[in-house]
């Protein structure tokens, strides 16, 4: 595979920085150097006649390898040894950013894997920091979640025609005003609601306890139950728990299924909305707000911020608009765009080269 006579690119040159979408580095390394360092030639040799791979599959590998050495370049790593596995989950999440279909970043996990195999082999690295990477089959999903409209329809569908509806409206709104799993939410004792303080007291997972800031209307809501519905359910079986049925026992699980779906159909929703959709729709509409990370874990009771970072990654095109909305070179970028004509209709100076793009 010799390079004679084929004049050197730069990641910039070559457009592979655009098909990264990373941006290329300020010293503009050229593609060969970036092989070279990366053993991406010697891996290829490896594939096409040692493995017997097809040339289709050598020349996939290689697209993806070679995207994924610039990634690796533009960050930070000047060589294939500083590839850490940090930088690798980045690579995937860049990959479904940018919007490849699983099958192709699978391909591309793949193509990884048996690269740092192969380098580990040849002693071109002491470990495979591939080893323990994740393909999207595994990458953790979210259900649909609610839109605050969604959410506010939802919280309204109990009506007073319906015998339970103070319950159940004080049930929908603690449910997603606290971010609350169902198992906490129908466990809930008629103790745990502390008015004064406007929080919540909940016994997560590991009867691990948090207080959650609950608002207003929840407030308001749960204090119509207990003064006008509970006391008239409450036969002697309801244990101290908040939330009752009609015969005066705790709800169940199921029992919260059933009186969710009633109202998500009421609403009007198509969505497929569970329990757990309102407490990812507490945790998105918060970060959607602009809170800290750190305290909607709190709020959530994760014992791991990377369980609550799941969050961000469902979250990013907003983020993407927020940061049009409000950067001011994007702001400076949109204000240039409506005041300047498009270029079609620009009178060309008689004589004159063509003005440069603005995005050049």
């Amino acid at each position: 595979m010799s390079n004679a006579g084929r004049p050197k690119q730069t990641a910039a040159s070559s457009g592979a920085s655009s098909s990264t979408g990373a941006e290329p580095s300020a010293d503009f390394t050229p593609l060969d150097e970036i092989a070279r360092r990366f053993h991406l030639e010697t891996f290829q040799d490896f594939l096409s006649l040692e493995q017997g791979a097809s040339a289709r599959t050598n020349e996939a590998y290689g697209r993806d390898l070679a995207r994924f050495a610039v990634f690796a370049r533009t960050r930070g790593a000047q060589q294939v040894q500083e590839v850490s596995a940090t930088l690798l989950r980045e690579y995937l999440y860049h990959l479904k950013d940018i919007g490849l279909a699983p099958a192709s970043i699978r391909r591309n996990v793949s193509a990884v894997r048996t690269y740092f195999k192969f380098l580990l082999n040849e002693g071109l690295v002491v470990r495979d920091p591939s080893e323990r990477l994740d393909t999207p089959k595994k990458w953790r999903t979210l259900p649909d979640v609610l839109s605050a409209d969604e959410v506010a329809r939802l919280i309204d569908a109990p009506t007073l025609d319906e015998p339970m509806a103070f319950r159940d409206r004080a049930m929908l709104e603690l449910a997603y005003g606290a971010g609350l799993r169902v198992s906490e939410w129908i466990t809930l004792s008629t103790k745990d609601v502390l008015y004064d303080d406007g929080v919540v007291r909940v016994f997560g997972k590991g009867a691990k306890e948090r207080l959650v800031p609950i608002g207003r209307k929840a407030v308001a809501a749960v204090a119509i139950y207990e003064r006008e519905l509970r006391p008239r359910l409450e036969r002697g079986a309801g244990a101290g728990v908040l939330f009752l049925n009609a015969r005066g026992e705790p709800l169940t699980r199921m029992g919260a299924w059933k009186i969710l779906r009633k109202y998500v159909e009421q609403a009007g929703i198509t969505k497929h909305v569970s329990p757990h959709t309102l407490r990812h729709s507490f945790a998105t509409h918060l970060l959607e707000g602009g809170a800290d990370l750190r305290a909607v874990q709190e709020m959530l009771g994760h014992a791991d911020i990377s369980t609550t970072q799941i969050y961000t990654h469902v979250d990013r095109e907003y983020l993407r608009s927020v940061h049009q909305q409000f950067h001011p070179r994007e702001r400076l970028a949109q204000a240039r765009a409506a005041q300047d004509p498009p270029s079609g209709d620009r009178p060309a100076a008689s004589g004159s080269a063509p003005e440069p793009s603005s995005d050049a």
